[in-house]
């Protein structure tokens, strides 16, 4: 079967939901009254949101790539290694997705959080990202490098020398192995070393659909200060870091 846009955009939209489902289920495990998971802390949280990207890019690496992130698509077109017709739907599908996986979570944990309800200012670190301490400037530059890294090592992946060999050749698709079962395990292993290197400054959003659509889901179940202030952060660092590493991945390669 011949995959058109709108299949890819269906497997990015899944990919992304079961991530955010995982990696925001894990925050709500660790936050939440009554949870068996509760203070679990961040080595936790950060093993568990890498195996939440592993799981998305099962899912979606063989059918389009997996992106799962709209800092990524947009680093990927800018090196030419994506369309950019098809950017804006791979970006939709993505943000759609976040919303949905958070909606998801709110679902599974309801019962903990009206057991929660004490504590209703943490709910919002459960759904997206704020900083440890509030300086935007400072919040800006730390999603700029931590996803200007996450895009650059991505980026790097795709080189040759970094392909799986099948049969003698080297290739990142190969004959037996996909990017989605091979490709899946360095990326987890990317976002583990992120969240436990540089994530403890702003939570390490490093991409707009894991954060804008689930701070939309938190605006609306409970009508609460959703950082809006602040949400353009998460959206404009991770963006600004991919196109950053795109031109460095350019320089060099």
């Amino acid at each position: 079967m011949e995959l058109t846009l709108f299949h890819k955009c269906v497997f990015e939209f899944i990919g992304t939901m079961v991530m955010i489902l995982l990696g925001d289920g894990v925050c709500a495990s660790s936050t939440l009254n009554k949870s068996k998971g509760k203070d679990g802390g961040w080595v936790v949280i950060t093993l568990a949101w890498g195996f939440a990207v592993m799981c998305g890019v099962f899912i979606a690496g063989p059918y389009s790539g997996a992106h799962l992130n709209p800092a990524v698509t947009l680093g990927l077109a800018l090196t030419g290694k994506f369309a950019w017709a098809y950017v804006p739907g791979y970006m939709a599908a993505q943000m759609l997705g976040g919303f949905c996986g958070a909606f998801l979570v709110y679902l599974f944990y309801r019962d903990h959080f009206k057991a929660s309800s004490d504590n209703q200012e943490s709910f919002i670190t459960i759904f997206c990202t704020m900083p440890a301490i509030r300086h935007k400037s400072a919040n800006l530059f730390s999603e700029f490098l931590a996803t200007a890294v996450l895009v650059f090592v991505i980026l790097a992946l795709s080189t040759a020398g970094n392909g799986v060999t099948v049969n003698g050749f080297p290739s990142m698709m190969g004959t037996t192995v996909s990017t989605g079962s091979i490709g899946g395990f360095p990326v987890t292993a990317l976002i583990m070393a992120l969240g436990m290197s540089l994530g403890g400054t702003t939570g390490y959003a490093m991409n707009p659909a894991r954060d804008l659509g689930p701070r939309f889901v938190h605006s609306i179940l409970f009508k609460a200060d959703s950082g809006w202030d602040y949400s353009w952060v998460p959206v404009a660092g991770p963006l600004l870091g991919a196109a950053f590493a795109a031109a460095v991945f350019l320089a060099i390669f």
